[in-house]
């Protein structure tokens, strides 16, 4: 599933398209603490999140997915 991450800079949008959450995630942490770039997010295609609120949702699914498997 693709995965879309979002920022601002100056008054121009970013925009960047990553295959997998993994991928996402470092970009979105890249944009953010290398870039300086303020209001970053990433979209699942159906919501979007904070950095963080995304790093909880993939680990409770990590976590969902783990307890299945088991």
């Amino acid at each position: 599933m693709p995965f879309s991450v979002h920022a601002y800079a100056d008054d121009h949008k970013l925009t960047v398209v990553t295959e997998t959450a993994k991928e996402a995630f470092a970009k979105a942490i890249d944009w953010h603490v290398v870039g300086g770039l303020i209001d970053v997010s990433i979209s699942d295609g159906i919501k979007s999140y904070s950095i963080a609120a995304f790093s909880l949702v993939m680990a409770l699914r990590e976590i969902a997915n783990t307890v299945e498997g088991a």
